[in-house]
């Protein structure tokens, strides 16, 4: 057995569902509403903020941009798109173009906030088109124009491509056919992954090294400026803290109101991230699994103990012998634990979990399926987004390949002993290993000196960004303030808690910073 690459943990492997795809699931598109006898604003361009451009950006920055007027269920947006450099140490090499979306405020706004759901590769665009109510709520759309965007490699921005549907079907559905753990288990693993990475660098026209999150944090800082906002105003969701942060150091001058909801700690590896995940996401499912024992419908029985020992068994059985779907596919161990892990991004979602779980105990994979297709954002067998390949491309270039045999082992010692549910299945070759470009980024910590008060917030039972992880980030900054929610579920804001949201409210309408840490029961 290959003992090193047996051991390597996935890496980051669940926040690519992030904001977007698990907690909006199942709860419908949501609209603002503009309150009765308010019109809509007609569609204004203002002049670019072009203050110290250096004269080879000045091209971008002093861009004009030509708004459209495009709808979703019903309500008025305005679209765009901003020409970026592809590469901004070098601007003159080439161009790219960044899709923007505006929902205006039907007052005098306050200005522009900027958003991001998480990922990396959600699109912003398709956030603030499909939900912006539930992105950002009715007091922050009553006074700011809302923008929603497509990062460099996502979305309907200047896209990274990899495999047609047929294609990503066979990467994330289809079963190995060596067993788990062996090393012609690993070899074909790494063989699709080598294939996955093939694809994409042929099919992204030369853009998979400049799809990181610096370069991304400088796109969202030419967004400000060809809006005509002095400062950034932001609120971004999981990944859309690191972006967030990160755009905070290298534009401190420029950073306004910034809240950062359900952190990533900037300075933890990626075999760190993938060993808390596991922890995070064992937690998680004890606390779905007592509210299942609770509720008197729950396909399980006993002790909390005794029914994580179950669905257990229930995975190793799909494991050994999958279950067949009424189109054809197979669900194994994988994919039904792709299916559990959505739904314990919001605890809207648990009932849903209870559904799936009872089915396949029944045989049916159907529910499980259904899940499973809601994090790869595929229906009907079409793909409706490039989140899952634009989540490798930022993640393969942001966080350096390890190479520590003896982390990687207590690592997986560790994920053994605190999450035995979810620890047959975490593990396997990373496939940044074989991507067609080294990564740039480095990890450590973002202190973001001279960029004001910024509000970080974190849930207590948060699986997909852990607790910690928000208490580390608002350490790490000067100005960093802490917004705790005790619950459970992904992020914080705009969950039901009327104190988190009345923090994030005061501080954006009136700039009202908690002169300490808050904690939300």
């Amino acid at each position: 057995m290959n003992t090193r690459q047996t051991s390597r943990l996935r890496r980051i492997t669940t926040i690519a569902a992030g904001l977007a795809a698990a907690a909006m699931m199942l709860s419908g598109c949501l609209y603002a509403v503009i309150p009765e006898g308010q019109e809509p604003r007609p569609s204004s361009t203002n002049a670019p903020d072009t203050d110290g451009v250096s004269a080879d950006l000045l091209p971008f920055y002093d861009q004009t941009l030509e708004w459209t007027s495009c709808e979703r269920g019903g309500a008025s947006f305005d679209c765009t798109y901003v020409t970026a450099p592809l590469d901004w140490e070098n601007p003159a090499d080439g161009e790219i173009e960044l899709s923007v979306v505006r929902h205006q405020a039907p007052g005098a706004p306050m200005g522009s906030l900027l958003t991001n759901p998480g990922g990396p590769g959600g699109s912003g665009r398709d956030f603030i088109l499909d939900s912006m109510t539930y992105a950002v709520g009715d007091d922050l759309l009553q006074n700011y124009d809302v923008i929603g965007f497509d990062p460099r490699g996502v979305g309907d921005s200047t896209a990274v491509r990899c495999f047609d549907a047929a294609g990503m079907d066979a990467y994330l559905y289809d079963i190995p056919a060596a067993p788990r753990g062996t090393t012609e288990w690993e070899d074909e693993l790494t063989q699709r992954n080598q294939e996955f990475a093939d694809a994409c660098e042929a099919n992204s026209d030369g853009i998979l090294p400049f799809i990181t999150t610096v370069n991304s944090a400088r796109d969202m800082d030419l967004i400000r400026a060809v809006l005509g906002d002095s400062q950034l105003n932001y609120l971004g969701y999981s990944y859309g803290t690191f972006l967030g942060a990160t755009y905070a150091e290298l534009y401190p001058e420029k950073a306004g109101r910034l809240v950062l909801d359900g952190a990533i700690d900037p300075a933890v590896s990626g075999l760190e991230v993938g060993t808390t995940q596991a922890l995070g996401f064992e937690s998680a499912l004890r606390a779905y699994m007592q509210n299942c024992l609770d509720s008197g419908s729950c396909p399980f029985n006993g002790t909390v103990d005794e029914a994580m020992a179950d669905l257990g068994a229930l995975l190793a059985a799909v494991d050994r012998t999958p279950l067949e779907n009424g189109d054809g596919r197979m669900l194994g161990a994988d994919s039904l634990m792709t299916a559990i892990i959505v739904t314990l991004y919001s605890q809207d979602t648990w009932s849903v979990l209870t559904q799936g779980l009872d089915a396949a105990l029944q045989g049916d994979p159907s529910v499980a399926f259904y899940l499973a297709d809601a994090y790869n954002a595929r229906e009907d067998g079409v793909y409706l987004d490039n989140s899952s390949e634009a989540f490798r491309a930022y993640n393969c270039m942001d966080y350096p390949v390890e190479d520590d045999e003896a982390a990687e082992d207590a690592a997986e010692a560790k994920i053994a002993d605190g999450a035995p549910t979810v620890a047959p299945y975490w593990s396997g070759p990373d496939s940044c290993e074989v991507w067609p470009y080294p990564p740039t980024g480095a990890r450590g910590e973002i202190h973001a000196e001279g960029a004001g008060p910024i509000l970080v917030v974190g849930t207590t039972n948060d699986p997909a960004t852990p607790y910690e992880w928000s208490v580390s980030l608002a350490e790490q900054l000067d100005e960093g303030v802490l917004i705790t929610r005790v619950g459970e579920g992904h992020t914080g804001y705009n969950k039901g808690n009327l104190c988190v949201d009345d923090a994030v409210v005061a501080f954006f309408l009136d700039g009202a910073v908690p002169e300490a840490d808050v904690t939300c029961e």
